[in-house]
């Protein structure tokens, strides 16, 4: 430390440039209500939060469970590169395994089981 001179941090609250994208915390909020996925919300509701002044970005990373920087990172997207930079996209992983829109017909009996296959080992039939 320098003599005659006061030690201050250096470390500027990160603030969501909605201005930058001409939105409001409420176009936020509503974004949060009905984005069409869940991590997709938990994203634009992180930056409600932040925007309104309700929490810090650590603050709110706490309050939502996620690490510090996955929500500094979601700040720094918005920032950058607007709204649409937030929407949850599946990346990697392996691929399910079977695709919603076809129904796995092995999985369909075609006959019933017989009264004999489900009945209980020992019991008495009482």
């Amino acid at each position: 430390m320098v003599p005659g001179k006061e030690w201050k941090w250096s470390c500027p609250m990160v603030r969501v440039e909605l201005g930058k994208w001409k939105q409001t915390p409420e176009d936020l909020r509503r974004a949060s209500l009905h984005a069409p996925h869940a991590r997709t919300r938990e994203r634009f509701q992180a930056l409600y939060l932040i925007a309104t002044g309700a929490y810090s970005a650590t603050a709110c990373a706490a309050h939502i469970g996620r690490h510090d920087e996955t929500v500094l990172a979601w700040v720094h997207r918005y920032n950058e590169r607007g709204p649409d930079a937030l929407g949850y996209r599946r990346t990697g992983g392996h691929s399910p395994l079977l695709p919603h829109s076809r129904p796995n017909s092995s999985l369909i009996l075609s006959r019933r089981p017989t009264p004999a296959a489900t009945a209980c080992r020992g019991t008495t039939g009482r």
